[in-house]
């Protein structure tokens, strides 16, 4: 498919307040969550990066429609050396009708070159770790890692994407000047594993997951042995399993989404409290597609 978009600096208030309307089109239902273009013209002018995509016009008018963006600041995080700067992503967004076309990776390829280009060498950013769409593109895609859960870290959230649910969320780290990073971001094509791959390498799933008649994966829980064993015999390799469509099941059948919430949370605290880092994801296409985070043990996973 030919590309008929562009990445780009964003910097003018006339871009920033289309910002402001596309925040409206994916995050719907709540103006107040809206960043505005003040706060985001205020962060480009001192050290933050906005970039955005636009569609390609014929015509040379400089207000061509965005369809795409990412925003991010700086920020610093403690070790014990003390504080060390960071780029904090704080938002990702594609216009609904233009996704599966590339833009979310292209724009946060872009961010990656111009944060290296500042010196910074972690970028930071949360997401919902039940979206199966996201975690491909952040885990898979770009190479984040991860091994921090959030609980309720936005607290009650109004947006006809987050209602009704604790607004839990994976802080996945994107150490860029790993090989990691770079090898998923160079135009050379990574070898694509997927689930056969990892059963091969004897991965254990912790969370076998049955379908109930209507055709939603019901969440199950996992052994505790399979992350507590005080032998230092925990497996090297873990599959986490989540819903492959989990916005579909949520708008199902709202009572089952809580339960996937709260039983993923005691998953994912357990396995990163044992030592487990969330390193791979892997999806399963066909009749009933399934969707699956890769956990590795130990810190020399990276």
């Amino acid at each position: 498919m030919q590309r008929n978009w562009e990445i780009r600096f964003t910097e003018t208030i006339d871009d920033l307040l289309m910002v402001e309307e596309l925040q409206r089109i994916v995050w719907p239902g709540s103006d107040m969550d809206v960043v505005p273009a003040h706060l985001l013209i205020t962060a480009v002018h001192n050290g933050g990066l906005v970039l955005g995509a636009y569609v390609i016009e014929k015509s040379a008018d400089i207000n061509q429609r965005m369809v795409g963006f990412v925003f991010g600041f700086p920020g610093f995080y403690q070790t014990p050396d003390g504080p060390r700067p960071k780029h904090c992503s704080h938002m990702l967004a594609v216009h609904p009708d233009f996704r599966g076309q590339g833009i979310g990776f292209a724009l946060k390829r872009a961010q990656w070159q111009m944060v290296r280009h500042q010196g910074i060498d972690r970028i930071s950013w949360t997401y919902d770790p039940l979206l199966s769409r996201n975690a491909y593109l952040n885990v898979a895609r770009l190479g984040a890692v991860c091994n921090t859960y959030l609980r309720k870290f936005y607290g009650e959230m109004r947006d006809g994407l987050n209602v009704g649910l604790p607004s839990d969320r994976f802080e996945v780290d994107w150490w860029v000047n790993t090989q990691r990073v770079k090898r998923r971001l160079s135009k050379t094509i990574r070898t694509k594993l997927d689930y056969e791959h990892f059963a091969a390498a004897q991965a254990v799933v912790v969370n076998p997951v049955k379908f109930n008649r209507f055709g939603w994966p019901k969440p199950s829980g996992s052994d505790p042995g399979i992350y507590t064993n005080s032998e230092g015999e925990n497996p090297k390799l873990l599959l986490v399993e989540i819903p492959a469509d989990f916005l579909a099941l949520k708008e199902g059948d709202l009572e089952l989404a809580k339960e996937w919430r709260q039983t993923s949370r005691v998953i994912f605290e357990g396995l990163f409290n044992a030592g487990y880092l969330v390193t791979d994801f892997v999806r399963m296409q066909g009749e009933t597609p399934r969707s699956y985070y890769v956990l590795t043990y130990g810190e020399g996973t990276l």
